[in-house]
Parts: structure tokens; sequence; C-alpha cells
């Protein structure tokens, strides 16, 4: 009786033993901060389907279910946690949540930021509290061009792809053009955007006359001065990097005034638009989409698996917000498994994983990333443009066209406008 005693105390000594050691084994959680618009007139183009890829993305993930070479459970094997965040409000707002992310929620970094004066605003606190902040959607060329970052990333092409790729493509379907006009917010986004676009016109179509530069507030929602001066105007071509509701609102404001009927009218972010105004938007107006995303994603397996997996979740395809929001977590997966693998597979410092991170290549869904300029914290990409056309009720985008990476993005150490003014000179 005391042996079988004894025998039953050592078992059971072990399997008490065995619980904690078990638990011991399973890595800490990679705690990932999600900024992205959840409220506000920015959140149904833009914030909402780039909350619903970081939790459809984070989720597949952690259950090993994403495609090779991102096949690895959560990151090096370790879940992933989501603490998400609100970008409404204005940038002094985004700084005070910012910190309580960091300082309070404890997170490992953060994935976030559409709006660019947030990403502007941003940056140097990432820098001061040392933390990994990858900028997913934010276009300003301002954040690298003219400053330096340890802690900041994008792994998302800036605004100066979109304008020039916007012009060679009007240069490609438009090339007896005269005039050009354009309607862009008036911050950051809209006055690089068509600064950019204005000056590729100049190099790629030098007889070009600019007819008008409006710019109206941001999330003003009222245009009918700025359309009645783009009428007025007579341009051959519309220039707008409008996104959020402000979109939306030129596009049902614009279109029954007959301002697309009168000029060509150019969208850089119309893809996020193309469907849900499908009847509103004109055939033959000419869209982007901020890179190779949404309608204009390359194919691959990747990619299929992609828009198959989130379409089926949330029945509508990915757009680009939600395209970049996805490559940039796996971007920071990347990094994260590198530096891990480096680091004989015992978790990462931060400093370890943004070595890593510098001037890193790798495939998404939407295609190939280079993380290329800014010293290895900017992504380029290639770009396309297309224009609508409705077929059996669908919108499609047809007479596609695709610029390379390195013909719409400035090589290191050169500011886009200075890239752009000497003639794109690598």
């Amino acid at each position: 009786m005391l042996k079988m005693t004894k025998v039953a105390t050592a078992v059971a000594s072990a399997f008490v033993l065995a619980v904690p050691l078990a638990h011991a084994q399973e890595p800490a959680p990679v705690k990932i901060g999600v900024v992205t618009f959840l409220s506000g007139p920015a959140a149904g183009p833009f914030g909402v389907p780039a909350r619903n890829a970081a939790e459809i993305t984070i989720e597949m993930l952690n259950a090993g279910k994403v495609p090779a070479p991102f096949d690895q459970k959560g990151m090096g094997g370790a879940k992933i946690e989501m603490a998400l965040l609100d970008e409404a409000g204005s940038t002094t707002v985004q700084v005070t949540e910012f910190r309580n992310l960091v300082q309070r929620t404890g997170v490992d970094l953060v994935v976030g930021y559409i709006s660019s004066g947030n990403c502007l605003a941003i940056a140097p606190v990432a820098e001061e509290l040392k933390k990994l902040t990858v900028f997913f959607d934010c276009g300003t060329p301002r954040i690298f061009e003219d400053a330096s970052y340890k802690y900041v990333f994008r792994t998302s092409p800036t605004s100066t792809m979109d304008s020039v790729g916007a012009a060679l493509y009007v240069k490609a379907v438009k090339p007896n053009a005269k005039s050009y006009g354009g309607i862009n917010q008036n911050y950051a986004w809209g006055q690089d955007s068509w600064n950019d676009f204005d000056a590729s016109m100049q190099q790629l179509m030098p007889g070009t006359k600019v007819t008008t530069s409006q710019m109206p507030k941001l999330f003003a929602g009222q245009y009918g001065a700025e359309i009645s001066a783009l009428l007025t105007s007579k341009s051959d071509v519309i220039h707008s990097s409008f996104w959020n509701g402000d979109l939306e609102a030129f596009i049902l404001q614009a279109g029954p005034r007959g301002l697309f009927k009168n000029s060509a009218v150019v969208l850089t972010t119309g893809e996020t638009a193309m469907f849900k105004l499908s009847k509103q938007i004109p055939d033959g107006t000419i869209i982007g989409a901020r890179g190779p995303f949404g309608v204009f994603a390359p194919k691959s397996d990747l990619n299929t698996w992609y828009r198959d997996t989130f379409s089926d979740r949330y029945s509508v395809p990915p757009n680009y917000a939600a395209y970049q929001m996805t490559q940039a977590i796996l971007g920071a997966k990347v990094a994260w498994e590198k530096a891990q693998a480096a680091n004989g597979g015992q978790r990462p410092s931060p400093e370890q994983v943004i070595a890593a991170f510098e001037g890193i290549n790798y495939t998404g869904p939407a295609g190939e990333v280079k993380m290329a300029l800014g010293k290895g914290h900017q992504a380029i990409m290639e770009t396309a443009y297309g224009m609508t056309k409705v077929v059996n009720g669908q919108m499609t985008v047809t007479n596609v066209k695709r610029f390379p990476a390195d013909q719409v993005n400035p090589p290191e150490g050169i500011k886009s406008t200075d890239w752009i003014k000497n003639g794109f000179k690598k």
C-alpha cells in the first residue's frame, strides 16, 4: 500500500510539474496596436475595410492558414493579439492615443494610420518612445524625405507614385490634351498629390497648361463652387486625389453637372468608390488604387486566397485600404521572423526586428514590395491605372496600364520634387 502511494504521489507530482512547464514553452503573444478610422467620413470606404483586413489577417496567421511563405503560425510561432484604436479625431488626440497604446497597453508594435497629417504627427513620437511603427496607408512623401527615422516604416508607396503614374497614364490615353486642372484637399496629402501631378505633366506633356487648382478643406463635403470653377475652366483633364467621404461626395455632385462628360477625370484613389458608386461613375473615368491593389492586384495563388477569404467573410472584395493593411502586417511578420531566425530562434528585440526590416523585399497579395527608400524604411511598388466600364451591370476596368516601380518612384536619397523637376533622372 505504501509503495502504491509513493508511485501515485510521484505521478501526481509529475503531472503538476508538467502543467507549468507546458505553459512555459508557449511564447508570449505579440501585441499589435492597429489604428484605422472606425468612425467619421473615412470609416466606410477606408477604415472599416482596413479593420476587417487586420482582423482576418491576424486570425488566419494565428491559425496557420495563410499560404506560404506566411504559413508559420502567428509571428515566429507566437500568437498575435490586436489592440484596435479609432483614428478619428485631431492629430493631438492621435498622439495622445498613440502614447497610451505604447505606455499603457504595452503593444510590441503599431500598424496604422490613413491620414497623412496623422502620420506626420505620429512619426517623431514613435521615435521618441522607441516603438516600432508601421504606416500602412498615408501617402505624403515628406515623412522620409524631410526626416530620418529608426523606428518608423511604411510598407506602401507614397503619393509621388500615384501622381507620376497618373501623368504617365494621361500621356498614354489622352496624348492630345492641351490643359488640365485639379481639385484636391488642402493639407499635406492633397497638396503633395497636386504638386507632383502638375510637375509631372510639365515634364511629360510640356505643351499643356494649368487652368485651375481648387483646394477645399478636408471633409468639406460640399463642392458646388469648386465644380463650377472646374466646368468653367473647360480643362481636358481633371486630377483629383480626393479620398474618404469627400471622394464619394465629389462624384455624386460632379456627375449630374456633366463634369465627367466634359473632361477626362482622373481619380487617383477611385478604386474605393468604383463598386459602391458604379451607377454614378461614368464609363471612361480614369481610376487608380494607390498601387497594384484591389482590381489591379496581379494574379497569384496568394492573391486568390486573399480575395476569396476576405470576400467570403465580409461579402465584398477587399479594396486597396484592405490590401495595404494586410501588406503591412505581413511585412512586420517577415521582419520579425527574419530577426528571430538570426537570434537563434529566440524572441527578437525591437532593435533586431528593425535591423531585419530595413531594406527587405517580400511578396504580398498585391505583388512585390521593396523597402528601397528612406534608408530601407519606405516601400516602392509598381502601379496601375485603368478606365471604368460597366459590363452587364458590373463595374470593371479597361485599358489598364502598369508602370514598374522604378519608373514611378524616385531613387534613394533624391526628393520627389527634385526627381520630377530634373526629368525623372536616375
